[in-house]
């Protein structure tokens, strides 16, 4: 086995090629098929957690799996890459005991273990990469401080669709005005009807601290998989999107408001997705977190037999709010619900309103609308 220090490189024995990460703490592992434009053909070339396979190609949560023989004939390299998951250090400086092996048919070819790094949070690892007949194996290390989504836009992935139409000005028939709907937690768990708002104060008892906003759906048809995306996008003062915590990037504001991971099928029992607030400690300029579930792969909400959200207090463990969407459209991006400060207080408001997009990124704008349509 050879030991390669970083931008070297080494040939592979015909077979099925084997990446494996460790490190110290946990990483998300993800990988690019990179054509010879140097970017990837499309979203279908982004291997991950949430999109597992494509020819040749197979992520696992330990690393990845490459058949060069499989691979497309306009695909050139295949780079393995590597980024923090909010469970452990900030940045690979303070990782330590990252290391990539890679074997062929189950024996030891080469060994990788970048070094001199600081703030980076995401890195690209190794390539597994063709030069004529032969494939090969470069150490590469390069690392990028603004995270996976850095790496995606670097080599032509569209994490940002096509902006989505703003929503109409006037709420749907169903819709129950804001101001008739506000009602408190006195009487205890409280459901919401579309457009509903509910104060988050329950009386005599101490403001809410820490929050979690759980988000769940359910498979259409029996047998089949939803793969979708729960996310939270930060409102400022000012009107505008100050961060968000999605797949990509799963702590805001330094671990204040937090997800929890994928759900990859939308089956079993529970909350599929988690993001959790610290309300108190948020700064005053945060003024609305505005959630919001997205399909990656393009599913339509008309495939999911069901979509909820529920607000639960996390000193207690008590479930205070839940929102069922009572209906579905042929669209992939649904705004479920917004908290919102109304002076010291927090209130959640339930939206159910679809839009286009199939990342938090092209929500951005939708929930900034849906925060000024509300204060207004």
């Amino acid at each position: 086995m050879q030991t390669l220090p970083k931008g070297a490189n080494a040939p592979l024995p015909p077979g099925p090629v084997a990446v494996h990460v460790t490190a110290s703490a946990p990483v998300d592992i993800s990988a690019l098929l990179v054509a010879e434009t140097g970017k990837v053909r499309g979203d279908a070339d982004f291997i991950f957690y949430n999109q597992p396979a494509a020819s040749g190609v197979r992520y696992r949560p330990d690393g990845v799996d490459v058949d060069p023989a499989a691979v497309d004939a306009e695909i050139e390299r295949v780079t393995v890459t590597a980024s923090l998951d909010g469970r452990g250090p900030a940045t690979f400086g303070a990782l330590g005991g990252l290391r990539l092996d890679v074997a062929v048919a189950g024996k030891p070819v080469a060994v990788f273990e970048p070094d001199g790094l600081g703030a980076e949070t995401a890195l690209l690892c190794v390539e597994i990469y063709r030069r004529g007949s032969q494939w090969k194996v470069r150490a590469v290390g390069q690392g990028y401080a603004n995270g996976l989504a850095g790496i995606a836009t670097d080599f032509g992935i569209s994490v940002e669709d096509q902006p989505a139409p703003p929503p109409v000005a006037s709420p749907p028939a169903d819709a129950q005005p804001a101001e008739a709907g506000r009602i408190t937690l006195d009487k205890g768990k409280v459901s919401l009807a579309k457009r509903q708002t509910v104060s988050l104060t329950k009386g005599g008892a101490p403001a809410l601290r820490r929050v979690a906003m759980g988000l769940g759906w359910d498979p259409a048809s029996s047998g089949s998989t939803i793969d979708l995306d729960a996310s939270a996008i930060l409102i400022g003062s000012t009107g505008t999107k100050v961060d968000a915590v999605w797949f990509m990037n799963k702590l805001a504001l330094r671990g204040l408001v937090e997800h929890s991971g994928d759900n990859l099928s939308g089956h079993g029992s529970g909350d599929d997705e988690t993001i959790t607030a610290d309300l108190q400690a948020l700064p005053a300029a945060i003024t609305a977190i505005v959630f919001v579930v997205n399909s990656f792969r393009g599913q339509q909400f008309t495939e999911v037999g069901s979509a909820y959200c529920r607000l639960l207090d996390l000193g207690s463990g008590a479930e205070l709010v839940r929102f069922d969407l009572s209906h579905s459209e042929p669209r992939t991006g649904v705004v479920m619900s917004v908290l919102r400060r109304n002076g010291p207080v927090w209130e959640m408001t339930a939206i159910g309103e679809f839009h286009d997009g199939r990342t938090a990124r092209a929500m951005f704008g939708v929930a900034e609308d849906v925060v000024r349509g509300l204060a207004g």
